[in-house]
């Protein structure tokens, strides 16, 4: 069984097949990546796709697919895509065990590289189901 890059919340997945079901037959899910902005140094990026990327990881739950832009990988593993929806504002949130910190607006992060070596040690200890 492979290791997941990211999961995503029933609400999560409920919102991105609402997405693409208002986007019209060409679109297919949503691209997820990481740019360099913010007063935090970095944010998160959700794009419509029409045309998957071959290079890119899939994810999907319930029919909706989420697509990870190659150099978002290492810093997004283990991240739940959620979304929320509040009085003051509805958008898609990251539970990220890679961010550092974030600004006080929470629009940006400090996201550091995933640690490979603890992530397959914590694999190792999972006990096996049958």
């Amino acid at each position: 069984m492979g290791f997941a890059i990211m999961s995503m919340t029933d609400g999560a997945a409920a919102r991105v097949k609402a997405i693409v079901e208002n986007s019209g037959p060409e679109a297919k899910g949503v691209r997820v990546g990481i740019k360099k902005g913010g007063c935090a140094g970095m944010e998160y990026t959700i794009d419509l796709v029409t045309e998957p990327n071959a290079k890119d990881d899939l994810i999907e739950r319930d029919g909706a697919r989420v697509w990870v832009e190659p150099s978002a990988v290492l810093y997004l593993l283990g991240t739940e895509m959620g979304f929320e929806q509040t009085t003051l504002r509805s958008g898609f949130t990251f539970t990220n065990p890679n961010q550092t910190s974030a600004c006080g607006c929470g629009e940006s992060v400090e996201l550091k590289p995933a640690d490979l070596a603890a992530l397959a040690t914590q694999r190792q200890s999972e006990p096996v189901h049958s």
